[in-house]
């Protein structure tokens, strides 16, 4: 009788292990996002966002203050359509502006909001006019190449 009280105690503790690390991988694969913030959604529509997700961050100075919601292609602009959602907590300017950027070399991307000097703040269902695609490396690498050429054939 020993032994099968100490049987489920050991099953007890490995499932609860085993859901502990579910649950991290989860939360640091962004598949998991638990915010019980009340939130407002916003628009913006970019030229490139690269390698952006939806559940990617939002953030401001370094601190998150959103996600994204939803990424769709405008088929009347050719341009990507994000959907983000903010926390209330947190206001913005209408005239703030968007970048996708990146975290570390070859890290995530993630949106980062510079807010703007607008009297309005930022409220659900506004569009973002003021916005900044992503910087692709290939794109980089390649107009580095192309002038490099082109001042190599200008030495002659």
């Amino acid at each position: 009788m020993e032994r099968s009280k100490n049987d489920v105690w050991v099953g007890l503790f490995v499932l609860i292990g085993a859901a502990a690390l579910v649950f991290l991988a989860l939360q640091s694969a962004n598949l998991l996002s638990l915010n019980w913030q009340p939130t407002y959604r916003v628009t913006a529509l970019f030229d490139n966002i690269g390698g952006l997700k939806p559940k990617a961050a939002v953030r401001s100075a370094g601190v998150l203050v959103g996600r994204v919601a939803d990424i769709r292609f405008d088929d009347q602009r050719f341009q990507a359509q994000v959907t983000l959602e903010m926390d209330t907590r947190y206001h913005f300017p209408k005239d703030s502006s968007l970048k996708v950027l990146t975290s570390g070399l070859l890290g995530e991307q993630y949106i980062g909001v510079e807010a703007g000097a607008s009297e309005e703040n930022l409220a659900a269902g506004d569009v973002v006019k003021s916005t900044q695609s992503a910087v692709v490396l290939e794109n980089v690498i390649s107009q580095f190449l192309y002038n490099s050429a082109a001042d190599g054939g200008d030495k002659k």
